[in-house]
C-alpha cells in the first residue's frame, strides 16, 4: 500500500503551455494543494492555508521568482521554498528559496523533494556539520555547548549556514538583518559576528568556523 501523503502545499502557478499543472498532479498524488496565481494572491492566503511547505512555479509565471521568494521569507522566516525555474534562467548568487529546481523534471522527483521537508523532525532546526540552531527557541549547539542567541543573531547565523561555503557580503547581511541599506557602521556588524564566534567557536580568537574576508564578508566553513 502506498504511503499516505499528507503534506499541505501552497503552489504559485500560472498557467502551463507545454506541460500540466504541478498543482493538479501533486493533489491527485495525496497532497493538499491551494493555488495562487501570483505571488501577492499567495501571501494572502499564507496564514489561513499555514502550508508545510510553498512551491513557487516561476517558469509558468515566467519570471525568475526572486522577489516573491524574498516576499514569503519576509512573511515567515522558517517556511520551506521550493522554486521552480526554466532550465535557462539566470539567479543570484543568494536565493530566498530552500531549493531550487530547473525544468525539466518530473512530477516525482517534486514529491520526493517536497517529503525531504516533511520529514524533519523539526522544522525549526536548520543543521550544518556541527552546529545546530533552533530558530524557534534561538539556541544554537555546537562544541557541546548550548547558547541563547538574539534574534538578530539567529537571523545571521540562518545566513551564514544556509550559504555554507559561499561568501555572504556585508552589505547582503545589513539588509537583510537590519533592513537597511546604510553600511557606514560596521562595527554593529563586527560585534555581532564576534558574539556568534563566541557562541560556537572553539577559539573565539582563532575562528576556525567563521571566516572573514577582509572588505567583503564572511563564510561559514565546517
Amino acid at each position: 500500500m502506498a504511503q499516505e501523503i499528507t503534506i499541505t502545499a501552497l503552489m504559485v502557478e500560472g498557467r502551463r503551455g507545454n506541460h500540466s499543472s504541478f498543482a493538479e498532479e501533486l493533489g491527485e498524488k495525496g497532497y493538499s494543494v491551494t493555488k495562487a496565481a501570483n505571488g501577492s494572491a499567495g501571501l494572502k492566503l499564507l496564514d489561513s492555508v499555514d502550508p508545510d511547505i510553498v512551491i513557487i512555479d516561476a517558469a509558468s509565471l515566467r519570471t525568475s521568482g526572486v522577489r516573491i521568494c524574498q516576499s514569503f521569507r519576509k512573511s515567515d522566516n522558517d517556511l520551506p521554498i521550493i522554486l521552480i525555474i526554466d532550465e535557462d534562467t539566470s539567479l543570484p548568487e543568494i536565493v530566498d528559496a530552500n531549493l531550487v529546481l530547473r525544468l525539466p523534471f518530473t512530477t516525482q522527483k517534486l514529491v520526493n523533494r517536497t517529503q525531504i521537508f516533511q520529514q524533519t523532525a523539526d522544522k525549526f532546526i536548520v543543521q550544518v556539520g556541527p552546529i545546530e540552531l533552533n530558530t524557534k527557541t534561538q539556541l544554537v549547539s555546537c562544541n557541546d555547548r548550548q547558547t541563547k542567541l538574539t534574534p538578530r543573531l539567529v537571523e545571521i547565523l540562518r545566513m551564514l549556514m544556509r550559504n555554507q561555503g559561499k561568501l555572504v557580503k556585508r552589505d547582503l547581511l545589513f539588509s537583510k538583518v537590519w533592513q537597511t541599506d546604510y553600511t557606514g557602521d560596521t562595527r554593529t556588524l563586527d560585534v555581532h559576528i564576534s558574539w556568534l564566534r563566541q557562541a560556537i567557536e572553539e577559539d573565539p580568537h582563532h575562528p576556525r568556523l567563521i571566516q572573514t574576508v577582509r572588505g567583503k564578508g564572511y563564510i561559514l566553513e565546517v
